[in-house]
């Protein structure tokens, strides 16, 4: 794989954006932790640091061994980074009097500047810092100012170094995409060469050699992930590849069928296990989320420990694991707080022995489905929505029976066939039914119900990371609650969530 840009990490919520800014630019980049460098930097063209919820006045700042970095390479240094740079380097960093957040205007750009190339005074910039740079550091070069920050921007002479104070790579900063390009393109001259048919040739190459004549095991969703993997392992090794199909009894209503009908015509060695049964009984009388993902996690792996077993001399693992799962199994400072559990990330039991094969793990969601249709992979297949690894198990808070996987599945059914005959399901990321854990009462017929409620959510996004909810018509949310209260046995009332992520996630569990 190309390793171009290297971009540290900080903390900060905005990393990941900085780096799909790159990709953006068809620049490949990875991101490390600022304490975690890659030994090796040869293959790197240029480096980025990022900002950080940390202060550099703080006794707990983030401290970069940039020795072999600074002065070598081609360097940008973003909020945090621009600052930590002034504030060891001869500069000062105060506390602002006021806190520097949100929209800002650049008041000045230095004349003839590469890294202002195309970008007019009064452009629109992101802040979002407490702290401001005072004084320069040494051999610096003012490049830009604001009203209210007037170190915006600097160089350093003698170097390939350049700081700002804004980030550029949020949707608010008008020009940030520009700028990035600049200083990557023209000053750094990194080349632009990551693209869909590129990967994908690359890829396969890579697994070829990888894999040789070994056999693959790869346990299929019929989500986009999964099955982007599967046909770039069969490019790369054709009828080596074993896909298994496991029926958690959790999928969506009637999806186990048409899932392994869609996978027809592919190519693909396919085999459908549905083992629902064996799932519900597992799951019987558990109402804790994590205990829910757990045990299913725990019973996926048994079912496919079983049906591999059925194979001769498997040797590989192959899992749809894509970039942000990596990102986020690796801390900046110290374990973070499990906000749930990924089914791809955790590896395998010890008497798994299998090794592990990720062909998309250093892809964002959007780059998967581009390399799907670099692959000619069905366009209905890759619009498919996420669907979260548990299933409906997490979709219905408390505890899980038949009766109530029978009752979400029917409603889910409804709200998808309504969005999609709408037209509305190729404008939403993701959409799904909650089953509450409440009754409430109606009236039918002259009659009391006392029924399920159901929450309907829809959101959209470009990877998950973060996500607002839709704004579905309301003549679609009066037509499509009047037809699950009409169709669903059981459910008498139906609201829909407006939550964004964050600070609310897209699943309920």
């Amino acid at each position: 794989m190309q390793h171009n840009v290297l971009i540290l990490d900080f903390g900060s919520q905005y990393t990941q954006l900085i780096a799909r800014r790159v990709r953006e630019l068809n620049i490949f980049c990875e991101i490390f932790p600022y304490n975690h460098i890659p030994s090796d930097l040869s293959s790197y063209k240029a480096v980025i640091l990022g900002g950080s919820p940390f202060s550099v006045r703080g006794e707990d700042a983030p401290h970069p061994d940039l020795s072999q970095i600074r002065g070598k390479m081609p360097l940008l240094a973003v909020c945090y980074g621009a600052q930590y740079l002034a504030h060891f380097s001869g500069g000062e960093v105060a506390a602002s009097n006021t806190r520097e957040y949100g929209r800002a205007n650049l008041s000045y750009i230095k004349e003839g500047e590469t890294f202002f190339e195309g970008v007019s005074e009064n452009s629109q910039v992101w802040m979002s810092h407490s702290d401001s740079i005072k004084a320069l550091p040494t051999n610096a070069v003012k490049l830009a100012s604001t009203h209210d920050v007037e170190y915006a921007a600097y160089k350093i002479e003698g170097e390939t170094t350049y700081a700002i104070q804004y980030h550029p790579e949020v949707y608010h900063s008008t020009d940030g995409k520009k700028m990035l390009e600049n200083f990557l393109v023209k000053i750094a001259e990194v080349p632009q060469n990551f693209t869909p048919n590129a990967f994908v040739d690359e890829m396969v190459a890579e697994l070829k050699e990888k894999l040789g004549n070994d056999k693959v095991v790869l346990g299929l969703s019929g989500g986009v992930d999964s099955t982007v993997a599967a046909v770039l392992l069969h490019k790369a090794i054709g009828q080596n590849l074993y896909c298994i199909f496991v029926n958690n009894g959790l999928l969506r209503k009637n999806e186990f069928q048409s899932v392994l009908d869609q996978y027809k015509g592919m190519g693909l060695n396919v085999k459908g296990v549905d083992a629902g049964d064996r799932f519900l009984g597992e799951l019987a009388g558990i109402s804790d989320p994590e205990t829910k993902r757990k045990t299913i996690g725990r019973v996926f792996i048994e079912v496919f420990d079983d049906e591999s077993h059925l194979l001769e001399d498997v040797k590989w693992l192959a899992q749809g694991t894509i970039y942000p799962d990596v990102i986020e199994s690796v801390s900046v400072k110290g374990p973070s707080a499990t906000i749930k559990s990924h089914h791809n990330v955790g590896g395998l039991p010890d008497y798994m022995k299998l090794k592990i094969v990720e062909p998309l793990r250093m892809l964002f969601k959007d780059e998967v489905r581009r390399v799907g249709a670099t692959l000619g992979i069905d366009p209905e297949l890759l619009g498919r929505h996420p669907f979260p690894g548990p299933g409906l198990s997490i979709r219905i808070l408390g505890d899980i029976t038949p009766e109530k996987v029978q009752i979400l599945q029917d409603v889910d059914s409804v709200f998808i066939e309504g969005l999609k005959s709408w037209g509305l399901y190729d404008k939403v990321w993701q959409a799904g039914a909650i089953l509450l854990p409440v009754n409430s009462v109606g009236v039918m017929g002259d009659e009391r119900t006392y029924e399920k409620v159901v929450a309907l959510r829809a959101v959209e996004s470009t990877d998950g990371m973060t996500a607002d909810w839709v704004h579905l018509p309301y003549d679609f949310l009066m037509k499509v609650s009047n037809d699950i209260i009409n169709k669903v046995k059981g459910v008498n009332r139906v609201v829909y969530d407006i939550s964004s992520k964050p600070p609310a996630t897209i699943e309920w569990e």
